[in-house]
């Protein structure tokens, strides 16, 4: 048996949470902005799924910092899901840091995991309705 056969949290699938002070207005950004519906509701909880991993919108008193990405997405073309992101409305985060730099608001990251077999990755990052930050990202192989 190997550690991770071991390992009940390993065995586990992730669920990211994400926090809204008005899920109403969450709603209509994840719907009206990026194009989701929620599949499923509860008072005070939106659950979505995106590629067979769900997320959820939580009704919250706290607000993100939006200082970090909290979520972000795997897509075969990021140029394209930019693109059709700002045509909704969307805004992309520019940064310019030692090392990090976006162009037309995608950034090209030297380096990736080695189990993902990429050699690096492009990434782009915006802030929700509620101040999360989130990404979407292409391996560069």
């Amino acid at each position: 048996m190997n550690a991770d056969e071991k390992n009940l949290l390993a065995r586990g699938r992730v669920a990211t949470r994400l926090p809204a002070q008005d899920l109403d207005r969450a709603r209509r950004f994840y719907s009206e902005r990026l194009g989701l519906e929620p599949v499923d509701e509860r008072p005070g909880g939106l659950l979505y799924r995106c590629g067979g991993v769900d997320f959820a919108l939580f009704q919250s008193t706290g607000a993100s910092p939006g200082a970090f990405t909290q979520m972000s997405w795997e897509v075969d073309d990021i140029e394209t899901v930019v693109a059709e992101l700002k045509q909704r409305g969307v805004v992309f985060e520019d940064v310019d840091v030692p090392g990090l730099r976006t162009r037309d608001g995608i950034a090209d990251i030297d380096g990736n995991y080695p189990s993902k077999g990429a050699r690096g990755e492009r990434a782009a990052w915006f802030h929700d309705s509620e101040g999360n930050l989130l990404g979407v990202g292409e391996l560069v192989f």
